[in-house]
């Protein structure tokens, strides 16, 4: 697991994996086929897609836990900071050999540089939103949002994922 290689395609991700708009239908549709991969897999996650101004998705599937709320709280508030995907934080984070609260003052209380959120942009607008799993290794839940967004946008999800 190469930092800079998968920088390099998380980098890809975050520019391919963009909406041309995005609306409630979309955002249902979005956490209803990460449930559904979830489900099928008997994976047992919590799945959030919030706006910035609202949670418009969640799922608790079982054998999640009491802490995958937070950790996707967590998670998202790293988005919703910096405006890439969580994982990416954690990647260059770990490049640098450095953290959140270190690098950036984040408390880990309220931010997490750990896989399974990623932002939820709209071409010509930017980050409206992010898109969350928690419950999985930190890069099983970055690519099972992946692999979700690709579906949903008819992208080459085999293109796309991260190695390893």
């Amino acid at each position: 697991m190469n930092i800079d290689k998968d920088l390099a395609r998380i980098a890809r991700q975050e520019q391919e994996l963009q909406f041309e708009r995005f609306d409630l239908e979309t955002a249902w549709e979005l956490g209803s086929l990460l449930r559904k991969m979830a489900v099928e897999r008997n994976f047992g996650v919590v799945i959030d897609v919030t706006l910035f101004s609202m949670q418009v998705f969640y799922a608790a599937l079982d054998g999640s836990t009491p802490d995958n709320p937070n950790w996707v709280r967590r998670k998202r508030n790293t988005v919703f900071r910096l405006f890439k995907s969580s994982y990416a934080t954690g990647r260059e984070l770990a490049k640098a050999q450095t953290n959140l609260q270190a690098k950036l003052g984040l408390s880990d209380a309220d931010y997490a540089a750990h896989g399974g959120s990623f932002p939820i942009v709209v071409k010509g607008t930017g980050c409206i939103g992010a898109v969350t799993v928690s419950g999985l290794p930190q890069r099983e839940d970055h690519n099972m949002v992946v692999e979700a967004l690709a579906i949903l946008l008819g992208k080459d999800h085999d293109g796309l994922k991260l190695e390893g």
